[in-house]
């Protein structure tokens, strides 16, 4: 068996809790053939005992090695080598807030990027901060990237982008691994890799890009939903304020699209989610009005069918992000950079 001193360091000083620092350790020296599979490695008594390490701290990192299958233990013999880490591919954790079609094809633009190299596990958190940390602490040190989309919800269900625990959870993991896609968290510094959006100033920019449309209406509707599972960012909702504010544009913020709505002449509507844009050309051609004459429509975020239906949106561009994020790891570059937004006048205004 392998000399102590050889296989295992631990930093006092470092942020990193010890039970990760071991975990990374014993991954390390299995990526680089210094542990074979079917070796024995030291047992939690001695770890505990040569490093000062309480029990329970060696126990559980013992038990995240098991849990990934690296390491399995012999009732009455110790623990061994399980499996190869392999080098061959480069592996990457990437967790996402929801399932939407948005997001996937940020994800299949990243998968498509990286190609064959690397293998890409998806964990869904649902903007769910204590979820996130669960599956950050049962994966950590176990992949060579660690893609983040952070976006959370408190118990009033408003949008969060962190939270504390969260920004020590993600400060544990080495910068050149992480990689923060679609917000920003500045609390990370600049030595993390990040792609994002700035909501605030994206939808201003692009309310403005067509100005010369909206000046025909007399009424600018946000349709910002409040209280639903999944939240939007608040600050779409003070870009859209500040814009008519500075525009001198007369507005309301509505929740949804309600049925039976009281529609008029001269308004035009920005809508966030699919149901409500739905709802709203359903009612507009139900009462005989003409979308992009009468009541002009704004979809955020586009899809193939908004482009089908000639449907006028401001979006980022979900596929450069993608691509951005995974020209980041392939050629271990530490950026910030903000992602293109776009506003596509298709006539719907």
């Amino acid at each position: 068996m392998i000399s102590f001193d050889n296989i295992i360091r631990i930093e006092n000083d470092s942020r990193i809790p010890k039970y990760q620092q071991l975990v990374q350790c014993l991954i390390e020296n299995i990526e680089r053939g210094y542990l074979t599979v079917g070796e024995k490695i030291p047992s939690i008594n001695e770890v505990s005992e040569r490093f000062y390490l309480s029990r329970d701290t060696v126990e559980k990192a013992y038990n995240q090695l098991k849990k990934q299958k690296i390491i399995l233990s012999v009732k009455g013999k110790g623990y061994y080598v399980a499996r190869n880490v392999s080098q061959s591919q480069v592996k990457v954790l990437f967790l996402l807030n929801k399932l939407s079609n948005y997001k996937l094809r940020i994800y299949n633009s990243f998968l498509e990027s990286l190609g064959s190299t690397a293998k890409v596990d998806l964990h869904l958190y649902h903007c769910d901060a204590k979820i996130m940390l669960k599956i950050l602490e049962e994966h950590m040190g176990a992949y060579d990237y660690y893609v983040v989309m952070p976006h959370f919800k408190d118990d009033k269900l408003r949008h969060l982008n962190t939270n504390e625990e969260i920004i020590e959870a993600l400060q544990c993991i080495p910068s050149e691994k992480l990689v923060i896609m679609d917000n920003l968290i500045p609390e990370l510094g600049e030595n993390v890799a990040s792609i994002y959006q700035d909501f605030k100033a994206d939808i201003y920019k692009a309310l403005k890009e067509g100005i010369a449309r909206l000046k025909k209406y007399e009424k600018l509707v946000l349709v910002y939903p409040e209280k639903v599972h999944y939240p939007y960012p608040s600050e779409i909702k003070c870009g859209f304020q500040k814009f008519c504010a500075n525009h001198n544009f007369d507005y309301e913020i509505i929740p949804t699209i309600y049925p039976e709505m009281e529609l008029e002449t001269n308004d035009a509507y920005i809508t966030i989610e699919e149901n409500d844009l739905v709802s709203l050309i359903k009612q507009i051609r139900d009462q005989k009005f003409q979308m992009g004459e009468d009541i002009g429509v704004i979809s955020y975020n586009d899809t193939p069918l908004k482009e089908l239906l000639g449907i006028t949106v401001m979006s980022t561009n979900f596929k450069v992000m993608g691509e951005t994020a995974a020209y980041m790891i392939k050629k271990h570059k530490h950026e910030v950079v903000k992602n293109v937004f776009n506003f596509i006048d298709r006539g719907s205004i």
